[in-house]
């Protein structure tokens, strides 16, 4: 990230300041998935998988309930799972999941028996959950 010269005092380069002040090495303008898993999502988090087996953590979001929960999976855990789990917790008076569609980065998750690193996901990402058929507003 540049920030904009002031007209007639010296380059930041030519003074060398360095042009990006993060800390954490990162200088892609991507937030850290430490930073994004904090975000609007209610305390603790949903965990799946073996108590030892490796995890990463993604956000599932619900837009009808405006609400967020933290799923710490393994990487090779079926995302179903996760849209299952995450149903039970942010809207559990769902009857069916397959009423529901999974999107992440906008498209959705057409094959739910896949792996969450087979869809793309990684520590930080966010899968959207909501009704497959628009809903009336009342």
């Amino acid at each position: 990230m540049t920030t904009p010269e002031t007209p007639g005092a010296p380059s930041r380069a030519a003074a060398n300041v360095p042009t990006d002040t993060r800390t954490d090495g990162r200088s892609d303008g991507t937030a850290s998935a430490r930073f994004v898993n904090t975000l609007r999502a209610r305390p603790g988090a949903i965990r799946l998988g073996a108590p030892n087996e490796p995890t990463i953590t993604v956000r599932v979001q619900m837009p009808e309930v405006w609400d967020v929960v933290r799923v710490e999976v393994p990487p090779s855990e079926p995302v179903l799972s996760v849209k299952v789990r995450a149903l039970q917790a942010l809207y559990p008076e769902a009857d069916f999941h397959d009423e529901f569609v999974l999107k992440l980065h906008g498209w959705e998750v057409l094959d739910e028996n896949v792996s969450v690193a087979d869809t793309g996901a990684v520590s930080g990402s966010t899968y959207l959950v909501t009704h497959r058929q628009r809903r009336p507003v009342r």
